[in-house]
């Protein structure tokens, strides 16, 4: 555990971003980030850009962004490289995407067009919807190899200082942890046998904390949650952080279900059901993608709620979710969600929601966030399981035999407060009793 306040490496220099994947959600991200700094658009969604922090008591009245409070990189110093399995560079990829305007496109473009990816690392059997034209030949060993290069190519063309990995791609199938997950060392043995249940995702979260550069899994796929990358990331003193974005109907339940337990009002069911039509639909389509992603959505309530402490309130819920993928909605995404309450003497109501979100347009936010704070914490000497990032994710990551915290306000308490200890500020308790003695 690092010290309250210890001095943190300065952010000097250009920050690499490396994006696996370089389909809607990273290049509305790079898009995005490359419009606010030619002040076309506003970052709305980013806490690093928009969020104040509290210092101090109340009447102190110190509430600085926390851009200006903790040392993260500014956009300006932000430089990209990206994986894909399609060749089609920034531009063409989110012209396909069809997320952002044509106009907002173009006046970008430029970048966005210098914007090439790698071939990326890919076997089908962990995404069965799509074919990859674009990829790597080798063995598991040869493909580690060959992003490590990307990666030390990347970083010398670029001329980044620091680099930041973050997956971006499609989720994969569903898939327990095996014998080649169980240690470092059996983990190598087995890229050095070509074995199968090594999947891309965590060929290039290996390659990444290899190379002691910190690792984001925006994806509910098994990487970094497995005893072998956790244990690289200890010995490289690499930052590590995941699961899935936090973006639309989850990010909803975790602000809805604490506020049903806060008030102690019981639930019955909660039928979730969503339609989209981009490419992460289209992957989801497949019953064993859709598999994955159905755990980290699960997973959410059970925590929230404590059906063991409450099983007056919450012992018998029913909770189903449900994805279907529709072409002609895109990257809209549409959320339906009905709950079922039991309020005073066990009177039923219901509540009912219909989201119609963007599903891109609120991960980007979530990637510059993430990327920025990654960054930070290697300079802070972070290594290892960051969980004060659980604010971001469906599924966060924490030490062996911790549960997940998945209220949306205490995952941002937690967050500021490690802020607030890493500058050697108080953390903040609510407390308040100080104020009327």
């Amino acid at each position: 555990m690092i010290e309250k306040g210890t001095p943190i490496e300065a952010a000097q220099g250009k920050l690499g971003i490396l994006l696996v994947g370089l389909g809607a959600v990273s290049t509305t991200f790079v898009a995005g980030v490359e419009l606010i700094k030619r002040g076309l658009a506003k970052p709305i969604g980013s806490l690093t850009q928009l969020g104040h922090i509290r210092l101090g008591k109340r009447t102190d009245k110190k509430n600085p962004l926390v851009k200006d409070f903790v040392p993260i990189t500014k956009l300006e110093d932000l430089v990209f490289g990206a994986w894909d399995i399609f060749p089609d560079n920034a531009y063409e990829a989110a012209t396909k995407a069809g997320v952002l305007k044509k106009s907002d496109l173009d006046a970008v473009k430029e970048p966005l067009q210098q914007l090439k990816p790698f071939a990326g690392a890919f076997d089908q059997n962990f995404v069965k919807k799509l074919e990859g034209k674009h990829v790597k030949k080798g063995t598991r060993r040869e493909l580690a190899d060959q992003v490590i290069q990307d990666i030390e190519n990347f970083k010398k063309q670029s001329g980044a200082k620091r680099i930041v990995v973050i997956w971006c791609g499609s989720t994969e199938v569903f898939i327990q942890p095996g014998p080649a997950h169980a240690s470092l060392k059996a983990f190598e043995a087995a890229l050095d046998k070509d074995d199968k249940t090594i999947s891309p995702s965590m060929i290039y979260a290996y390659a990444a904390l290899k190379l002691g550069i910190p690792y984001a899994n925006g994806a509910p796929n098994l990487t970094t949650d497995t005893p072998a990358l956790l244990e690289l990331a200890q010995e490289t003193k690499a930052p590590v952080s995941g699961k899935d974005f936090k973006t639309g109907q989850t990010l909803l339940k975790t602000i809805l279900a604490p506020g049903f337990k806060a008030r102690y009002l019981g639930l019955s069911g909660w039928f979730s059901a969503n339609i989209l039509g981009n490419r992460d639909g289209e992957v989801l389509d497949d019953p064993d993608s859709f598999k994955t992603k159905e755990e980290s959505k699960l997973g959410v309530l059970d925590t929230i709620l404590q059906p063991e402490l409450y099983p007056d309130l919450y012992g018998n819920f029913y909770h189903k979710v449900r994805i279907h993928y529709y072409p002609p909605r895109g990257d809209n995404k549409e959320g339906w969600d009905n709950i079922d309450l039991i309020g005073w003497c066990g009177y039923d109501m219901q509540l009912k929601i219909d989201f119609l979100c963007r599903d891109s347009i609120l991960a980007a936010p979530l990637v510059l966030d993430l990327v920025l704070f990654m960054d930070l914490a290697k300079r802070a000497g972070m290594k290892g399981i960051q969980e004060w990032l659980s604010f971001y994710y469906k599924s966060p990551m924490t030490a062996a035999g911790l549960y997940p915290e998945h209220n949306l306000f205490i995952q941002e308490m937690k967050l500021k407060n490690t802020l607030r200890y890493l500058m050697g500020e108080e953390q903040i308790t609510h407390l308040g009793l100080d104020y009327y003695e």
